[in-house]
């Protein structure tokens, strides 16, 4: 007993044990297996991921490269726009320059013009060389001219005409009427010209050019006035400053004839003031640039007068300082 009891405590590899490390084998090999098994599931799931996150990435970048494309654009556009503008500034400049040296010189010779504004606003223009050959040395005017009163030594002339629709219901027949008749007083010109009050053209295909002088043309410059319709702000300062702006030079003589009747612009003393800068004293004695007429024509009865109180008013006072003469007509 005691024999068997003492072989039995030193056989160390019993069944007990080999059990319990069979098992723990088993466990090890299974846990292998199922981590094996499961493995590429979770790799698969994962390239499965990124290649959808690489999907929204593209995407994303597609995106923000057409953003920028179109950023780009915008910046071209902007920097386009702001060469157009630096353009303008310096244009502008450059014409503030002008307008200051003219001012400068209209300054200095003030008080020659203060005191010879009276003799300009009365006197008569002596006829021109040109002008005596063409109309020879003994032409006189009618004293019963249509449009008393205005000097017509001037070698080309001007119309600039109210388009509005006062003007067109009412006056129409009546200024086309006053143009034949001014045109009449000039026998022969070198040319003409006809705008509306805001500087544009009867004619567009003699923009900045003059008209010439013809029987045949002035008939149908009458004609083409007689259906003639365009936008009109009842301020005649853009056509006159438009006028000198492109037709005077030193060797033309120049008359402009204003055809209005109402003006509904702001100050009469601004729009006087800017005249004068732009037809400013050019010559010696303080003549001015061109010569500068107005017809003022009755509006409707039944209207309020006081926008063709202050057209009078104003064309008086622009005549007056520029060597021409105001005709206001009655009903």
């Amino acid at each position: 007993m005691r024999s068997r009891r003492r072989d039995r405590e030193f056989q160390v590899f019993s069944m007990s044990f080999l059990d319990a490390i069979c098992c723990a084998f088993g466990a090890l090999i299974l846990i292998m297996v199922l981590t094996q098994i499961g493995t590429p599931q979770v790799i698969e799931q994962t390239e499965q991921d990124l290649n959808g996150l690489i999907a929204v990435r593209e995407k994303e970048l597609v995106h923000l490269r057409g953003e920028v494309a179109a950023l780009d654009r915008t910046l071209m556009g902007r920097k386009e726009q702001l060469s157009a503008i630096r353009t303008r500034i310096a244009a502008m400049r450059a014409e503030l320059d002008r307008v200051q040296g003219q001012f400068k010189s209209s300054t200095q010779d003030a008080e020659v013009a203060a005191q010879l504004e009276g003799k300009l606003s009365a006197a008569q223009q002596t006829l021109s060389d040109e002008m005596q050959r063409l109309l020879g040395q003994r032409y006189q005017r009618a004293k019963d001219a249509p449009v008393g009163g205005i000097p017509v030594d001037s070698e080309y002339i001007i119309f600039i005409v109210d388009t509005s629709g006062s003007m067109q219901n009412y006056s129409w027949r009546l200024a086309e009427q006053k143009m034949r008749e001014v045109l009449e007083i000039y026998p022969k010109v070198k040319g003409i010209q006809v705008l509306d009050d805001e500087g544009g053209y009867m004619f567009g295909e003699y923009r900045g050019k003059w008209i010439p002088d013809s029987k045949e043309r002035r008939k149908v410059i009458l004609d083409r006035f007689r259906n003639w319709q365009a936008f009109s702000n009842s301020s005649p300062v853009e056509g006159i400053v438009a006028a000198i702006r492109t037709f005077w030079t030193p060797e033309h003589k120049i008359s402009l004839y204003v055809f209005g009747d109402e003006f509904t612009g702001g100050s009469v003393q601004q729009v006087l003031d800017q005249v004068d800068r732009i037809n400013h004293s050019g010559k010696e004695g303080g003549e001015r640039l061109v010569r500068i007429h107005a017809i003022g024509f009755p509006l409707d009865p039944a209207a309020p007068q006081f926008t063709s109180v202050r057209f009078a008013t104003l064309m008086r006072a622009v005549c007056q300082r520029n060597g021409g003469t105001f005709v206001g007509l009655l009903h």
